[in-house]
């Protein structure tokens, strides 16, 4: 029997339609679990019901009922509903800001290293992990750096080996690129075919994709720097303390944690990073 959760003990005390769609979510995502091997049962249910409802509403279905009667009977629909949960894709230097603090934190945290790895624990697509190649090379550092950009889901994961992006949106992004630190032409990382461009294979080899569940996994290395944003801010509080935990384990002493939010005093490990700062917080492991 599948637990109550507090905002179902809640609905039912005068929301009867919340809690009938609050334990309709719950029902779906156990099947999701059972059926297909990924669980969502401990993300921030807010944000999961707002997925849904825009599946749903794709779909043009009333209730949630009627997208799990679909997820287990319909071939392909368990396919969508996976791909609405999963991590939104990051664009190629999305956010000029961000990549400006990783070129600094990066360049001096990785630079004593000997063979530094970088974790982008379930990574959001190409243009996260393109973006850090890009910038890590500009630092001299991506030649002897190890990028693992993990993911859960299996057929996101094969659709990103196999990636390429626009060749015109090359120009567009140039701008972000400048922004973001960079002082050349972004249209020389690539490598351009029939309109399609795929970064340079040089800096591709140096990206290992591989997968990997937040929600079930051990640690399965030592990093030197873990990054972690889009997912964790979908995560429920208590799979959120499990995985903290596990980057504390999987992060080097003194090694770099960049997260979604800032540590709070009652966070598993908050004691023993040395906050860094900036738009998206990074932390430094002291302890």
């Amino acid at each position: 029997m599948v637990a109550l959760t507090a905002f179902t003990a809640f609905a039912q005390l005068g929301h009867p339609s919340l809690a009938v769609e609050e334990l309709e979510i719950e029902l779906l995502l156990e099947a999701l679990t059972q059926r297909h091997g990924y669980d969502f049962r401990d993300y921030d249910r807010t944000l999961v019901r707002k997925k849904l409802l825009g599946v749903m509403a794709a779909r043009e279905l009333k209730t949630v009922s009627a997208l799990q009667e679909r997820v287990l009977h319909e071939p392909g629909a368990a396919s969508g509903v996976l791909r609405a949960l999963a991590v939104s894709p990051a664009g190629l230097f999305a956010d000029p800001a961000c990549t400006r603090e990783a070129r600094e934190v990066l360049g001096k945290s990785l630079r004593p290293a000997a063979v530094p790895k970088v974790w982008l624990a379930e990574c959001a697509g190409i243009g996260e992990a393109w973006t850090l190649a890009i910038l890590l090379h500009e630092e001299g550092l991506l030649a002897r750096t190890e990028i693992f950009a993990t993911m859960a889901n299996d057929e996101l994961l094969a659709e990103v080996r196999e990636a390429d992006i626009d060749a015109a949106s090359l120009c567009k992004l140039q701008e972000h690129y400048l922004q973001g630190g960079g002082t050349g032409r972004l249209a020389d990382y690539f490598e351009v075919r029939d309109g399609r461009a795929a970064l340079l294979a040089r800096l591709r080899t140096r990206i290992t994709w591989a997968g990997y569940n937040l929600v079930t996994d051990a640690s399965f290395n030592e990093f030197q720097a873990i990054i972690c944003c889009r997912a964790l801010a979908d995560f429920g509080p208590i799979l959120r303390q499990r995985v903290l935990r596990l980057f504390h384990e999987s992060l080097s002493r003194f090694g770099v944690l960049g997260i979604d939010r800032e540590l709070a005093p009652g966070d598993a490990h908050a004691g023993a990073y040395q906050p860094l700062g900036g738009v998206l917080p990074w932390y430094r492991r002291v302890g």
